[in-house]
């Protein structure tokens, strides 16, 4: 069963600190319903590429919707909030799902979009 406490979360927060520090990004990571470890990017310098102000990445398809440096960004990202302990033994076939924790990454908010500051 997915799980995510706030040590989890301490433990996993120098790594995308890390990351967000060396894309020049700004965020928040938070813990939603204790089974999903959440990166809020508020701003920074790499452009998404969407019309919208705020959405959701899908991490199955960071490969196939993102080029360039914001695909290199989101695939480091995904790595350092799993950690070395993920684990994913779903079978969707048999409707059975066993995951470490689940994983969000939020590009702004309702309330408050992201903000893209590149210099191109």
């Amino acid at each position: 069963m997915a799980y995510v406490s706030q040590n989890m979360k301490k433990k996993l927060a120098p790594g995308i600190k890390s990351v967000l520090k060396k894309y020049n990004m700004k965020g928040s990571i938070s813990v939603n319903n204790r089974s999903t470890l959440c990166v809020n990017l508020r701003e920074g310098a790499i452009d998404f590429g969407s019309d919208r102000e705020n959405f959701q990445v899908n991490p199955y398809w960071i490969d196939h919707h993102y080029d360039g440096v914001a695909r290199e960004f989101l695939n480091e990202l995904l790595a350092a909030m799993r950690g070395p302990d993920f684990y994913d033994r779903s079978d969707s076939m048999t409707d059975y799902f066993n995951v470490s924790h689940y994983t969000d990454i939020n590009v702004g908010r309702f309330s408050k979009p992201y903000i893209c500051n590149s210099s191109d």
